[in-house]
């Protein structure tokens, strides 16, 4: 998958439906998220992503593509959300990875996808 392909795909996984993120997400994914229990397998991501509501719009920046073998693509990137038509003020932000596995021709899977929101120092 070339990079244009791979910032199309991950930034659909933002913006699409609920089905669409199914389609993408494979059962034994591990995620980890900033709403609890944090830690998130199998069906349990895909459901706790599914079921909240769908950005308008995403940016991605910072981005980075790793190929470590044949088959299997690691990014990492910052996301600005935003739910309102063409972006205005970002709803969410976070520091992201994600790494897709190819099963097929074509078929690619999210095995592993965390969320990192800006850290605030306290204080």
């Amino acid at each position: 998958m070339d990079d244009q392909r791979i910032w199309a795909f991950e930034e659909s996984l933002w913006t699409g439906d609920a089905d669409h993120y199914r389609t993408l997400i494979d059962d034994q994914c591990l995620m980890v998220l900033p709403v609890e229990p944090h830690v998130f397998t199998g069906g349990q991501a895909i459901e706790a992503v599914a079921s909240t509501p769908r950005w308008k719009t995403v940016e991605l920046s910072d981005r980075q593509v790793m190929r470590p073998e044949e088959g299997l693509i690691v990014i990492a990137y910052h996301a600005r959300a935003s739910d309102a038509e063409g972006g205005g003020d970002a709803g969410y932000e976070a520091d992201c990875t994600t790494t897709i596995r190819r099963r097929a021709h074509e078929d690619w899977l999210v095995v592993q996808h965390s969320q990192l929101p800006p850290v605030k120092a306290a204080g």
